[in-house]
Parts: C-alpha cells; sequence; structure tokens
C-alpha cells in the first residue's frame, strides 16, 4: 500500500521542525537586517554578531532576501504561515510582505543600471554603484527574485522587470553555445573571478547554468497559464530545454557520475574537481524544472541523470550524518558549509519521493537535519547560521554571519521546500 509522505513521521516531523526554523528564527533574524535608513538590507554581520550598517550591499544579497520573503509571504497568503505562528514570533504576517516590499525597491531603485541595462554586481551602503560588474549570475537572481515577488504581490511592474532581465541575458549574456559569465558595466567580456575558484579562470561555470536555470524555471512557472504572457513563455521554456541539454551533454559526467564545474569555452573541464553541493542542489533543481516544464522527453532524459548524481553523493560523500564540501584532485574538504547541508537535506527528500524504494535517502535527509540543528544552527541570541563547521561540529571562528554571500537562500529554500512538499502530497 502507497503511503502519503504527508502521514510519514519521519518526513512529517521534518516539515513541522523546518516551519518552526523559518518562522521562529530565520524569519526574525532577516526582519533585523532591514536597513531602515538607507534602504534594502544590510550587508555584514561578523562573526561577533555585529552589523556594519557601512558595509557593501551585494546586489545578490538583496536577490535572494527578496526572493526569501516573497516566498514567505506567499505561504502566509496561503495559511501555510499563520498570523498566530508570526505573532508568536515577533512578527504580524504583512510584515513579510513589507520586507518584500523593501527588496524590490532596493532592486528596481539602486541595483538596476538605467543607462546600460542589468544589475550590478554591488552597491556603497547608500545604494551608489560600488562594483559595476554585469554578471550573468547575478542577473538571474534577481529575475527568481522578480518572478517570486511577482507572485507574492501580483506587482505587474515586477514581471516586466523579469522580462526585461530575461531578454537582456540572451541577448547580451550568451553565444551560440550557451551562457557566457562576467562582463563590463556596458556588457563587454570581462575576467571571471568572480564565479571562479580553485585556481582556475572559466568561460563557463556549472554554477552559472544551474541558477540561469532555476530563476528561468521561476518565472516560467509563473507565466505558463497567462493568456497575455503566452509568447514569452514559449521563449524561456526553449531556453529551458535548450539548458537542459547542456547540463545533460556537457556538463554531467556519466564516467565519474558527477557534473564537471569550471569550463572553457568550448565546455573542456578545466579541473578535477567533484563539487559535493552542487551536484545534490543540481539533481532536486533540474528534477523541479522538468516538473514545471512539463515535457515527459525532458523527464525521461533528465531522470537517470538526476537519479545518479544522487545517488553518488550518497555513497561517496554522505557520511551518516552530514555532507562534505568537495573533493579538488581526489583531497576532500571536510568542511561542513552551511548551504551544502541545506542542500543536502533537500536532494535526498527529493530522492525519496522521486525514488520511494530508497528509503534510505529519507534517513539521510532527517540524519542531516539532526546535524544542522546541533552544529551548524548558531543558538547565540541575534544570530542565524554559522557559515561553516569542521567534520566534528566545532564552528570556524571568523566566518561572517552575514556577507554578500551568506543570506537565507539556502536554509530558507530548504524550509519552504519541505513545506510545499508537505502541501503537494508526494509519496514516500
Amino acid at each position: 500500500m502507497e503511503i502519503r509522505k504527508n502521514q510519514n513521521p519521519v518526513f512529517l516531523n521534518l516539515c513541522e521542525e523546518a516551519k518552526q526554523e523559518l518562522v521562529g528564527h530565520l524569519i526574525p533574524f532577516w526582519l533585523g537586517m532591514r536597513d531602515e535608513e538607507r534602504g534594502g538590507f544590510l550587508g555584514y554581520m561578523s562573526y561577533d554578531l555585529v552589523p556594519d550598517a557601512r558595509a557593501e550591499k551585494g546586489c545578490i544579497l538583496n536577490s535572494r532576501i527578496t526572493w526569501f520573503f516573497a516566498n514567505a509571504y506567499t505561504l502566509y497568503r496561503r495559511g501555510e504561515i499563520t498570523e498566530k505562528e508570526c505573532l508568536a514570533a515577533g512578527f504580524c504576517g504583512e510584515e513579510l510582505r513589507r520586507a518584500a516590499e523593501c527588496g524590490y525597491a532596493f532592486l528596481k531603485n539602486y541595483c538596476l543600471d538605467r543607462e546600460n541595462g542589468g544589475i550590478y554586481w554591488s552597491l556603497n551602503c547608500d545604494g551608489t554603484p560600488s562594483d559595476m560588474t554585469k554578471h550573468t549570475y547575478n542577473q538571474a537572481f534577481c529575475i527568481y527574485a522578480l518572478a517570486s515577488y511577482y507572485e507574492a504581490v501580483e506587482d505587474g511592474e515586477a514581471l516586466a522587470f523579469a522580462e526585461q532581465l530575461f531578454a537582456l541575458i540572451e541577448e547580451k549574456c550568451r553565444d551560440e553555445n550557451g551562457y557566457l559569465e562576467a562582463f563590463t558595466r556596458d556588457f563587454w567580456p570581462a575576467s571571471n573571478e568572480k564565479l571562479s575558484e580553485n585556481g582556475v579562470l572559466a568561460d563557463r561555470t556549472m554554477n552559472t547554468l544551474l541558477h540561469v536555470f532555476e530563476a528561468y524555471t521561476e518565472l516560467y512557472r509563473v507565466i505558463k497559464n497567462l493568456p497575455e504572457k503566452s509568447a514569452l513563455a514559449q521563449k524561456v521554456k526553449t531556453c529551458l530545454c535548450r539548458q537542459l541539454d547542456v547540463f545533460a551533454d556537457k556538463v554531467y559526467n556519466p564516467v565519474l557520475h558527477r557534473q564537471e564545474v569550471f569550463f572553457d569555452a568550448e565546455y573542456r573541464s578545466l579541473l578535477d574537481l567533484h563539487s559535493y553541493g552542487h551536484d545534490i542542489e543540481t539533481a532536486w533543481l533540474v528534477d523541479r524544472g522538468t516538473q514545471v516544464l512539463g515535457d515527459e522527453a525532458y523527464e525521461r532524459k533528465m531522470n537517470p541523470i538526476t537519479a545518479d548524481l544522487t545517488r553518488n553523493i550518497y555513497e561517496t560523500a554522505f557520511d551518516g550524518h552530514s555532507l562534505a564540501n568537495e573533493c579538488e584532485r581526489g583531497v576532500v574538504d571536510e568542511t561542513r558549509v552551511w548551504w551544502v547541508q541545506a542542500e543536502t537535506v533537500v536532494g535526498f527528500v527529493n530522492g525519496c519521493e522521486k525514488m520511494p524504494e530508497h528509503t534510505e535517502y529519507l534517513d539521510a535527509a532527517a540524519a542531516q537535519w539532526e546535524f544542522i540543528k546541533r552544529y551548524v544552527i548558531d543558538g547565540r541570541a541575534g544570530s542565524e547560521w554559522y557559515w561553516e563547521v569542521d567534520q566534528s561540529g566545532v564552528p570556524v571562528a571568523g566566518r561572517p554571519i552575514v556577507e554578500p554571500w551568506k543570506c537565507p537562500y539556502h536554509n530558507g529554500r530548504m524550509c519552504m521546500e519541505l513545506i510545499r512538499r508537505r502541501r503537494e502530497g508526494l509519496h514516500a
């Protein structure tokens, strides 16, 4: 007899505790990071929990926070976060909308380059441009935020903004073989230090492709049933299919059962690197994308790949309670990074939903969540999650609690994904 996942006690407990973390911890923390004087959200909080109102504000940070509050408000509107729960955590539900509006206004009024188009990399604390690099990754995350914001508050201006950035990416940020990376303010090619690591400079990255795919999935999801947006939806769908082909034919390595990470312009891998967190994240994001796309041919093409990525991560990188960071040239980085741990929960839940016979994946998700609760969530008052801990769970001192990359995107999304999957009644 098939057991509904929302009747499975392990999954039910995961969902309930994730909701408690979202409402009782993550939302209050990030509400407290609003910059009431200059707009947007503060860009930095030190390991010692000292916020810096004068710090640079990453546009990725503000896009991701806008996405976070837009989705939280959508959950509130649907009754999946109740007013009683909000008040018990110290805020009212409408504050979620106001926080999303704060983020959207900052993106529109400051992060957008009205002269050349596109989103800057970062701003000074007062909203003036700091780093005017235009990166494909950054444009994508703004689309991600705008699509969710449109769904939350039904603001047509936000959807038009997203459409504008979609057109910009397709016109200026890709060539006949796929997506490029970094550009100057006026969209001349630039060096890609921002999305290159481990001593290489990449012309193309798996990371940028993944998050363009994620952003386009969200945009397609919110417009595909709007008659007035049918032409745009078809364009986005075509792009999603093309991106899935690149994942399958260029990025996925069937011999090593992983994705390659950094590439030259011809998709030749530049480094022997296995990014464990990106593989488990890709597995569920691609499954989610093919589900939204609703194309059976692509489901047949991608499902074996995402199943293989999930299996290999479980067998190679998961130690029974948490996930290592990556493996470069055969050397494993055993650091437990906050975002990798969050994506592991969703990735293994997704694996169990997709392959119910693999009950070990749900057990792994539950064990990973126990590790997060015990070691990664920072129990100090006024904090959020540690950036990283060592293999035994000791925090790595000095890493900030908030900075341009450290935000509620991965951990907040983990909580929201569990809430969504419980609502949709998927199977265990």
